[in-house]
């Protein structure tokens, strides 16, 4: 092949790519090399010198000399051995010494049978201990709900700190040393503060960083039965990874995905699936007994009967979607009510948001990118969006992107990525240009060249200057002026920096509630994009399925309100979705009481079930399959980690149940291709999404794709005290899956990976031979497929209408914030994440604290219209006097729609 060089490695020749290391070179050639300290995306330090090799001059050569595969560069003609046994006697020294303090403790290791360690050990040969002296011990530390510790495994790979700091951006782990005490963890033990510190757990080889929610309901690995899976935690759409065993969710880890993920979850991803575990379940149907106003517990067959009875002699049934649920459920639901009677279920400024954001998408002003292509863009505008609270791994994107001018000019140096430790000294504190418009500060701030604090609105001229900036190449009396000098400068500056970049990137999202930031994010783009770059414009929404939902082109949620309020409808089936998180209090309280029909399909009890007249258990995530659409409009299948149970079922089945009870005539769907099938032929905007997955019937050399390890070992006993036979694993009809250890021993799809596994690799680090190369692409192909193209040629700018908030005397102006636990609805129904839910809070800044009329308690009172709030405050001196920041969406605060005026009382 064209650019490839040949090498030859133990008498075979190899056609390999330049530029990569000697190690990552035989990953991908599918070799079996033992390595520590190296991570794809880390790069290599050669610490660990695991991965030795024999290297020859040439042909003539018969003595060769011992190197680190990791710290080697490929090189045309070079001659290697992997198998020679002097490398190996040596690769088998190095595992001894690190050996030498490790505890035997692997039957009862958290990371037993999934273990890096293990694996390399036993690749190595290593299989009798001479050393007969007293170990070193640790004393381990407690880093909070979703973490622990073993120190005492530990062998100084330094994985974890090089993670933790290094890529992530953490200050509270490091490693503390000593002579020949080496020593990983906090100066003092507390919670590991960075957001991405459940990866601790995949990237540590051994069992010194687990999974304590895991540890909470233990399981061994190869006991689990594993799904693939997408998350649904936020919009970026992460691929997963969940591990089911006794019908319980008890894990979820990363799954592989190069234009998404990568290796890499946030922790609300990570942790937050114990929602699905919750005692807040909603796991039977129930009735309303209107003698005495409360939900009854009821069987199916009476739930049926009062379904039927509601369908058929209703006059006008009006169907509420949601942007938590898939598609296909969202589309049953209109296929029962008909699209004339389907509502988005979004509120009312969100739907709007939406909706221009989906138009500006459209329009192909510029590229929208996966997370991949944001870590390589070299110049970086944030407006208004706290990106680590809203989208987790778009702040992890944009970190590695802060990399990517010094990584550029380390390699005119002759210094490739991967060599870290020469990287790291090159760049020092050398970043890509990063600029951050938001009202307060954010946890990018360090990476930021310039922070502008301002209103929503002082950031809309902002972004307006600097797209008058790039459309006239800087000549001042072209740009708009507001009377500040110091912002023109600043809009000056980051103009100059996007235009003197190659792949600028804009970031921007409707977290803040303002059109008119989506409009002038949209103009620095176009303007980019007209001036010849290569330029992303990346918008965040707040839930997982918020982009394909939007794309359905539902009716405004208001309307449905509007129609029951003239009695214009009298039953209405609401689907997976809290309209108390969606508008205000009273306004859902007069609609949900006025003597209509209410259907409700939810999974987690909230105030909404709460007020249903029939209330129907359906499937999470975990228990059903579906359609998301991401951010970046990347639609992504998950499957069932765990089969419907009970009265739980599927939303989309129980709304073909429903068609069913409405009219005897219509047979309904069955299985859930037909539902893809009718959706895609009635929605012609997803007719991508048929091509590209797999239906049910996919088969590998005629078996399905077992979701069980080989060495699955309980499935006898997990019944065993109800019948010592073993049951039948259950049927998926609905996927090419089996809920079994039998199946195909082929390497399936990528979108349908269940784990990683290659014979002498059980641990995670087998995924290097899933992928094209290590950190690549997976072979055949990322998952997911796009449905919102590119245009060849930027289109006009949206039209930018003022839609500023004016000023008030004597109020403040009350700006939303998020936190990446709490603001979303699902995880913070798990218990670990509950540990980590700040309560309501404002940020103020300290100059504004001598005016708060604070209570014994510490809390003042806070008035938004009619709302009076009861909050502490969190001084913040980045937030601009006389604006209040208010943690929005937290468990127990009402619904606000911001920003907002308010005042303090």
């Amino acid at each position: 092949m064209e650019g490839m060089i040949k090498i030859d490695i133990d008498g075979k020749t190899y056609e390999v790519k330049p530029g990569k290391n000697l190690l990552e070179t035989c990953l991908s050639l599918g070799l079996d090399l033992p390595y520590f300290c190296y991570h794809p995306a880390l790069g290599a330090v050669g610490a660990c010198r695991q991965c030795a090799v024999k290297r020859y001059k040439d042909a003539n050569d018969k003595q060769g000399r011992i190197i680190m595969s990791c710290m080697e560069p490929v090189a045309e003609g070079m001659i290697i051995s992997v198998n020679d046994l002097q490398a190996k006697a040596f690769r088998e020294s190095i595992i001894e010494s690190l050996m030498l303090n490790h505890p035997h403790d692997c039957p009862v290791c958290d990371e037993g049978g999934e273990c890096h360690l293990q694996d390399m050990t036993l690749m190595t040969g290593h299989a009798y201990r001479r050393n007969r002296f007293k170990k070193r011990t640790y004393q381990n530390q407690y880093l909070g709900p979703f973490v622990n510790h073993e120190m005492n495994r530990c062998i100084q790979c330094y994985r974890c700190v090089r993670f933790y700091r290094d890529y992530a951006g953490g200050k509270d782990l490091d490693v503390f040393a000593s002579h020949d005490n080496v020593y990983f963890g906090r100066q003092q033990e507390g919670t590991l503060e960075n957001e991405f510190s459940g990866n601790l757990a995949e990237v540590c080889p051994t069992g010194v960083f687990t999974d304590k929610t895991l540890k909470n309901h233990y399981t061994r690995k190869w006991d689990l039965t594993n799904t693939p899976s997408v998350c649904v935690h936020c919009s970026v759409g992460c691929n997963t990874i969940s591990g089911e065993r006794y019908g319980m969710l008890r894990r979820t880890m990363s799954r592989y995905n190069g234009a998404v993920n990568g290796y890499f979850l946030c922790d609300r991803g990570r942790f937050g699936y114990e929602f699905v575990n919750s005692a807040s379940r909603i796991r039977h149907h129930y009735l309303r007994n209107w003698e005495n106003g409360l939900l009854i517990k009821a069987t199916h067959e009476a739930s049926a009967t009062a379904l039927s009875e509601a369908l058929i002699q209703s006059k006008k049934i009006i169907g509420i979607g949601s942007p938590r649920a898939s598609l296909e459920a969202n589309f049953a639901l209109s296929a029962l009510v008909g699209m004339g009677n389907f509502y988005s279920g979004f509120s009312q400024s969100e739907q709007s948001l939406i909706d221009l954001s989906l138009k500006i998408l459209k329009q192909g002003i510029a590229h929208n990118p996966s997370l991949k292509e944001m870590e390589k863009a070299d110049a970086v505008f944030i407006l208004g969006e706290d990106v680590i609270n809203t989208a987790p791994m778009v702040g992890l994107a944009i970190r590695q992107a802060s990399k990517t001018v010094p990584t550029g000019m380390a390699a005119k140096s002759g210094i490739p990525a991967w060599h870290n430790n020469a990287l790291q000294s090159l760049m020092q504190h050398q970043k890509s240009p990063i600029f951050i418009a938001s009202p307060f500060k954010t946890k990018l701030d360090d990476l930021s060249e310039i922070n502008f604090r301002g209103t929503p609105d002082s950031i809309v001229t902002l972004g307006e200057s600097v797209a008058s900036f790039i459309n006239h190449q800087g000549e001042p009396s072209a740009n708009p002026g507001n009377g500040d000098k110091e912002a023109q400068k600043v809009a000056e500056r980051i103009a100059s920096a996007l235009i003197n970049a190659q792949n600028p990137l804009i970031v921007t999202g409707i977290h803040s509630n303002s059109p008119p930031l989506l409009k002038a994010s949209a103009a620095i783009a176009r303007a980019l994009s007209l001036a010849g770059k290569k330029t992303s414009l990346s918008i965040l929404f707040p839930e997982c399925n918020s982009v394909g939902h939007g794309m359905m082109g539902a009716k405004p949620t208001e309307e449905a309100f509007e129609l029951v309020r003239k009695g214009n409808a009298d039953t209405v089936i609401i689907l997976e979705n809290d309209l108390y998180r969606r508008a205000d209090r009273k306004t859902i309280d007069r609609f949900l009481s006025s003597g209509i029909t209410t259907i409700v399909m939810d999974h987690l009890a909230n105030e909404t079930t709460q007020k249903a007249s029939i209330l129907l258990p359906v499937g999470t995530y975990a228990e059903s399959e579906g359609t998301l659409v991401n951010h970046e409009g990347r639609a992504q299948r998950f499957y069932q980690a765990l089969p419907a149970k009970g009265s739980v079922m599927e939303s989309w089945r129980q709304i073909s149940e429903m068609i069913r009870l409405r009219n005897k005539d219509v047979e309904g769907w069955h299985t859930f291709d037909q539902v893809v099938e009718a959706m895609t032929n009635a929605l012609s905007q997803f007719g991508k999404v048929k091509e590209y997955l797999p239906h049910a019937d996919f088969r590998m050399l005629s078996e399905k794709i077992k979701r069980q390890t080989p060495r699955f070992s309980g499935r006898t006993a997990i019944r065993a005290n109800v019948n010592v036979s073993e049951p039948k694993p259950p049927d998926d009809l609905d996927s090419p899956l089996a809920f079994s250890m039998e199946g195909t021993d082929q390497a399936p799809p990528s979108s349908l990976v269940t784990y990683y596994w290659k014979p002498g690799w059980n641990s995670y680090q087998a995924m290097n031979f899933y992928l094209d190369e290590p950190n690549g692409s997976m072979k055949g192909g990322d998952p997911g497929i796009r449905l919102l193209d590119d245009q060849k040629t930027p289109a006009p700018t949206v039209s930018a209408a003022d839609e500023s908030m004016p000023a008030k005397a004597n109020e403040w102006v009350i700006l939303p914030v998020y936190c990446i636990f709490g603001s979303e609805e699902l995880s913070a129904e798990g218990q670990a994440v509950k540990e980590r839910i700040p309560q309501p809070f404002v940020l103020v800044n300290s100059k504004n604290a001598p005016i708060l009329p604070v209570n014994d308690d510490g809390a003042f009172s806070l008035n938004i219209g009619e709302k009076i709030l009861q909050v502490r405050a969190r001084m913040d001196d980045s937030i601009p006097e006389g604006i209040i920041g208010l943690s929005v969406n937290l468990p127990g605060m009402d619904y606000i729609e911001l920003p907002a005026y308010g005042k303090i009382s």
